[in-house]
């Protein structure tokens, strides 16, 4: 994608890398390189993907693992077809509003054993290496099952998330067990091992996410639910299965932006791009313009959120109807380009993901979104297994009333979103980011930045950011930016009537993003790495 004149005025502090084979972008470079040396010994994307995928779940652990979700976008290069996959694991069959009101609970609990959906990862894993992987799952996890075995050095990243929940009243003994078995934080840079989860991912190498869902695995998880006390049984994970479902899409500005369905929130993201690809932006993706109608544009698509979205199945209307031409028009129209609008925008900032994609030479794309939604999820490690459970039962609410209302059986409404765009039918760009609610908004912001503007990969990934939330506790709401903005963006905003909050320059509140630009004349493939993490974006 060439670059406007405009765009050489954003700096980048690391270049984007091209190659023509292969690529892989991830936050973490140990999975990165594991998925391009999956490309190198003969695999394709979605092997690639998956290695990296099972690679972060050991160096990377407190945004994700096999105790949580996954979601995939998957372009096939021989078919020129775009599939989309729901990871994602639902309640407990016993898992009703009465019953959380018999345990105590006036709303859903954020951590311990009864914030905990079944654990949808290894399924999904294993649709996706099975329809359209080359090497077979075996050799996806083979990687991440040396590191944890041999063992590999504590980032900075991993040494900040075992510190800050070493120190959480709310932890179970079981993470203390598995992550600091010497009763201490190691040291940065000192060598971390674990054999735990090494035997458990050899064992669905070996025997298939059957094993996870029926077998050995099933047996110690729902052993070890029982002893805490939850309510999964091995019921419930037999009962697990992973969804292939239509994508959905809306136009911007000359490409088709794709993202999943329901029950994650990529019809929220699709909502605020449609919204804004008809209005006139400002001179600068930076611009005080720019930055306040998105945010008007999300603070309307957030209401909708809350309103309507959650389980495909309990959703009271057709998720299409959202982003319908006519509907957004109606949505747009309500935006005052001279003023912030009130609103209730749900949910805050918090929220610990990965994302990465991969690519190969053979056209075959993967947007790749996996999570224990906060940090290390639940704060709770199934005994000798190295599953770390998500925390995404928290989403759910006890007002019977609400959409996303707790339900058996029922999968909750996600942040995740995996995102693709595409052009005349083929890839353009694959990307996404962590960062719970702020997903939505940093797809907005990436792709206007790309597809209006012209910035590369890299600069629009290291391009400040803003997210907006609700303040907890206050009723209120914020606008949060990274303190890199123009100050006369910051002075405009607020007198457009924007409560707007400064933080750092750079903010892993904003996420961790990665993305691929594909030069269909060329077949070059532009790589960037969010440097809000530890990735890179390894090419071949």
């Amino acid at each position: 994608m060439a670059l406007t004149a405009g765009a050489q005025t954003f700096p980048q502090h690391r270049p984007a890398t091209l190659a023509r084979r292969g690529m892989v972008a991830a936050p973490h470079y140990l999975a990165a390189e594991a998925g391009l040396d999956i490309l190198k010994a003969g695999g394709n994307a979605i092997d690639a993907a998956i290695a990296a995928s099972a690679m972060l779940q050991v160096v990377y652990p407190f945004v994700c693992g096999l105790g949580g979700d996954v979601f995939m976008l998957i372009y096939e290069g021989a078919s020129g077809k775009l599939y989309g996959l729901n990871g994602s694991g639902r309640s407990a069959g016993t898992a009703t509003i009465e019953r959380y009101h018999e345990l105590g609970y006036e709303r859903m609990p954020v951590f311990g054993i009864h914030s905990v959906t079944v654990p949808g990862c290894a399924s999904g894993w294993g649709e996706a290496a099975q329809r359209f992987g080359r090497l077979g799952l075996g050799a996806s996890l083979s990687p991440a099952i040396s590191y944890a075995e041999e063992g590999f050095a504590i980032g900075p990243d991993l040494h900040t998330a075992l510190t800050n929940a070493s120190a959480r009243p709310d932890v179970h003994r079981s993470w203390h067990t598995h992550f600091l078995p010497d009763g201490s934080v190691p040291a940065h840079g000192s060598i971390m091992r674990f054999p735990t989860l090494a035997r458990t991912l050899r064992t669905i190498a070996k025997e298939g996410p059957e094993a996870f869902y029926q077998g050995a695995i099933a047996e110690q998880i729902a052993s070890f639910f029982a002893r805490e006390g939850g309510l999964i049984t091995r019921e419930d994970l037999a009962a697990h299965r992973s969804d292939w479902v239509t994508p959905l899409s809306v136009p911007f500005a000359g490409l088709d932006i794709y993202e999943l369905p329901p029950n994650t929130q990529g019809v929220t993201a699709l909502q605020m791009l449609g919204m804004l690809d008809q209005l006139p932006l400002g001179a600068s993706p930076l611009s005080a313009e720019t930055v306040h109608l998105a945010v008007e544009a999300k603070k309307l698509a957030f209401a909708d959120r809350q309103a309507y979205l959650t389980d495909l199945g309990h959703m009271r209307v057709d998720p299409a109807s959202l982003i319908e031409a006519n509907y957004l028009a109606s949505r747009r129209a309500l935006i005052d380009p001279q003023r912030a609008q009130a609103s209730v925008a749900p949910g805050g900032f918090t929220g610990d993901t990965v994302y990465l994609c991969a690519a190969d030479r053979e056209g075959n794309v993967v947007s790749l979104i996996q999570s224990n939604y906060m940090g290390f999820g639940s704060g709770v490690v199934v005994d000798d297994t190295g599953i770390v459970l998500q925390n995404r039962g928290a989403y759910f609410s006890l007002d019977p009333s609400a959409a996303n209302a707790l339900a058996p059986g029922k999968r909750t409404l996600h942040t995740l979103i995996p995102s693709m765009a595409l052009r005349e039918g083929r890839p353009a760009i694959v990307f996404g980011s962590m960062g719970g609610d702020g997903q939505a908004q940093t797809h907005l912001q990436v792709y206007t930045a790309l597809a209006r503007y012209g910035l590369n990969m890299q600069q629009a990934i290291e391009m400040p950011r803003w997210v907006h939330g609700a303040i907890h506790g206050t009723g209120g709401e914020m606008l949060l930016l990274e303190n890199r903005f123009p100050s006369e963006t910051v002075d405009t905003l607020r007198s457009l009537g924007h409560e707007v909050q400064e933080g750092k320059p750079w903010l892993t509140t904003m996420g961790y993003a990665q993305g691929i630009i594909f030069d269909l004349a060329t077949g070059v493939m532009q790589g960037g790495s969010d440097p809000r993490a530890e990735g890179i974006a390894a090419g071949w």
